[in-house]
């Protein structure tokens, strides 16, 4: 992680930004890793008949890990080539956790050779039959010509496949939405949500606030949620058709599950403890045209960048500003996105083609960062999101869930509710394994330091019933009668097999993003480590007396409360005030139940 980052949390965005990261790359390059890399129409460079090349265009060549799929031509294959191509779309599929791309009228190589319209028309049909066969559904993207100085026209077309897996209700995405104060984040989720628009006074964001004084303020204070579906066909699957969270789940097979956090620089705490513990997939950063960046802004680019959460703007209110001060904006994004300690490519999106190619390019490449106007008002270009969340694969590939889900169970526990009839719930995500109802796990640590046993009663994911919880994913846990005094956030619930440790003296490498003087043995921070958010001191800094804004070290942590289950190479954030650091953890030193409180000086 660039130390240089520090300019984002205690700088001033200085004109110029630095030396760029390229251009704004633009949706419709040549060099795009989508299968429409151009405007519709003939390309003028084009690869003729006898063999001459003329910049001729390509894509890269094909991989064989992934979910993207090159097919030259698929007309009339054999009964045993068919089954082959049909185990070839399971294993695509399965690469890209239930979705796949096929690229038609592609090489193997990337070269973009074209189909006649007949041709073309018999491929999808093949292609039509193989999706049935595994149960899934296809979308025609887009189209793009080609010209090969053919009379015949001849056409490349990007194709969706998308089937839920066996093994799961639907395809689940976590975007946690950022941004300063009065920037509209709930307002644009109320309108995206619930299918209407808003009437320029806040009207959409109503439903999203959970306390009187959010209402009152129209301001979000606390970490809310909210659901979007895409069904198969990828048509929106939201409240305005369907009554209950419920009805939604159950006709979408893919759901974005918006984490709405707070903007205002008091909810700091709130606002890194939900990008911490809910392990958001990727994130939005929304910016209000007509102020451009100001407050939190900057710093809440900084928190993703410091995390290493992939993120995308949107650049909101347009119907407010004239079309300059829009372009004044994304300007001033770009400069900030090309700064050094940022290294993203900024780019704009402003077509439905566009769209697309950024959705994939935004889980191919973790420089590309796409940026949207929009209003929630007028509702301009608020398709052009709805494209590119429909299309936005999952940004983990199979191999990584698999493995998590081979370690035994680990669930943080970030929630705590008591429900009529049910008992204590909990709330969070499954960090690693599976959880099945039934499970007997244990939940800890406790002040003294203990583990206890209880029984995971009934789980539910988007307020629908589950029977089986898979690392990655996010649910409330119904424990029944167990005593909710005895659970705090913070902790996590484990295989009894896991036997873990815990401790209150810790080791990070870290690096101070901010410090208004020098930061010293003794200095107490609030340290956020995955779902712990706790006060520790400093006791050590390793070949130092002290730090400097943006210098490394390692540095010794205690605990001033309760221990805390740690694990080596977790990702640290600590902060107070204008004082911020990351890090990581390098060192626990374990202690077991008995000594706890001794080792917390009680």
């Amino acid at each position: 992680m660039d130390s240089r980052v520090s300019e984002l949390f205690g700088g001033c965005c200085r004109p110029g930004g630095g030396p760029t990261v390229g251009g704004t790359l633009k949706a419709r390059g040549a060099g795009s890793s989508s299968g429409c890399g151009g405007p519709k129409g003939k390309k003028k460079n084009g690869r003729n008949r006898g063999g001459k090349a003329n910049n001729p265009p390509y894509l890269p060549p094909q991989a064989e890990d992934g979910n993207i799929e090159y097919k030259l031509k698929l007309v009339n294959p054999s009964q045993y080539r068919f089954e082959h191509l049909v185990t070839q779309m399971k294993w695509r599929l399965q690469e890209g956790r239930g979705e796949a791309v096929y690229q038609i009228g592609v090489e193997d190589n990337g070269l973009l050779v074209g189909l006649a319209e007949e041709e073309m028309r018999a491929s999808l049909k093949t292609l039509h039959r193989m999706a049935e066969k595994v149960g899934a559904d296809i979308t025609v993207l887009r189209e793009r010509e080609v010209d090969y100085d053919s009379d015949t026209p001849r056409k490349i077309t990007e194709v969706l496949v998308r089937k839920v897996p066996d093994n799961q209700q639907f395809l689940d995405l976590r975007v946690a939405v950022l941004g300063n104060v009065d920037s509209g984040k709930s307002t644009l989720l109320g309108v995206l949500t619930q299918g209407e628009l808003d009437n320029g006074r806040g009207r959409a964001r109503l439903n999203l606030f959970r306390h009187l004084h959010e209402i009152q303020s129209g301001r979000t204070s606390s970490i809310s949620f909210e659901i979007l579906g895409f069904n198969s066909k990828g048509e929106v699957v939201n409240y305005s058709d369907s009554r209950t969270a419920e009805e939604i789940c159950e006709s979408s097979s893919k759901m974005i599950t918006f984490i709405d956090l707070a903007g205002h620089h008091k909810y700091l705490h709130t606002t890194i403890f939900g990008l911490t513990s809910y392990c958001p997939d990727c994130a939005l950063l929304l910016v209000s045209a007509n102020t451009g960046i100001a407050g939190t802004t900057r710093e809440h680019l900084g928190l993703a960048l410091a995390l290493k959460v992939p993120f995308f703007i949107v650049v909101s209110k347009i119907d407010l500003c004239a079309k300059t001060t829009v372009e004044r904006t994304v300007r001033q994004l770009e400069r900030v996105l090309k700064q050094p300690g940022c290294h993203k490519v900024p780019m704009l999106v402003t077509s439905e083609d566009d769209a697309v190619t950024a959705a994939q390019q935004f889980a191919q490449s973790p420089n590309v960062t796409p940026i949207f106007t929009l209003s929630s008002v007028s509702g301009e270009s608020l398709d052009l999101l709805k494209v590119f969340l429909n299309i936005l694969p999952p940004l983990t590939n199979s191999k990584e869930q698999e493995e998590l889900m081979q370690q035994l169970t680990e669930f943080q526990v970030d929630e705590i509710y008591t429900v009529p009839e049910v008992g204590t719930v909990v709330g969070g995500t499954l960090s690693s394994g599976i959880c099945r109802e039934g499970d007997q796990l244990v939940v800890g640590p406790t002040d003294d330091g203990c583990f206890l046993e209880l029984r995971v009663c009934s789980i539910q994911r988007n307020r629908s019933a589950c029977r089986v919880l898979r690392a990655g994913q996010a649910a409330t846990l119904a424990l029944g009668d167990f005593d909710r005094a005895l659970l705090r956030k913070g902790m996590v619930m484990v295989s009894p097999e896991m036997n873990p440790t815990i401790c209150s003296v810790f080791e990070a490498e870290i690096v101070l993003l901010f410090h208004a003087t020098t930061f010293r043995r003794g200095f107490q921070v609030t340290v956020h480590v995955g779902n712990v958010r706790q006060t520790a001191v400093v006791e050590k800094i390793h070949a130092k007396d002290k730090l400097r804004t943006g210098e490394k070290a390692v540095v010794r942590f205690r605990f001033l409360k309760h221990p805390e289950y740690l694990k080596v190479g977790a990702k640290l954030l600590f902060r107070e005030g204008v004082t911020k650091g990351i890090g990581h953890v390098t060192d626990v030193q374990a202690i077991a139940a008995g000594e706890a409180q001794a080792n917390m000086g009680f």
